[in-house]
């Protein structure tokens, strides 16, 4: 399995950069996987508002949120969540969330 470094650290990842250690995420973690990964420099409040969302949602219920309930949720529209992360809720904000790529749509 692939594997990234990041803050001193190695991490297996699948073929698309997504971790398969949720139980290894952090902040810190998620701002590097941000910045290198998604070229996202700073994370901003509603990045973190849909990080955590779609997180403790995974830790919760084992899946991702599906991309309508999450703006229903977090009160940031659809258009907003591709600006902020312009790869997309799946491929994006999930990574960033340390969790594996999700099956179905964020």
């Amino acid at each position: 399995m692939p594997q990234i470094s990041l803050l001193g650290q190695t991490f297996e990842v699948d073929e698309n950069g997504f971790i398969q250690e949720p139980e290894r995420w952090t902040e810190e973690l998620a701002k590097a996987i941000a910045r290198e990964a998604e070229g996202i420099t700073e994370m901003t409040d509603n990045h973190w508002a849909i990080v955590r969302y779609i997180r403790n949602y995974y830790l919760q219920y084992g899946q991702a949120p599906m991309i309508r309930k999450l703006c229903k949720d977090t009160g940031i529209k659809l258009k907003e969540v591709y600006t902020l992360f312009p790869s997309g809720p799946a491929r994006g904000a999930c990574k960033i969330a340390g969790l594996p790529k999700p099956t179905g749509c964020v």
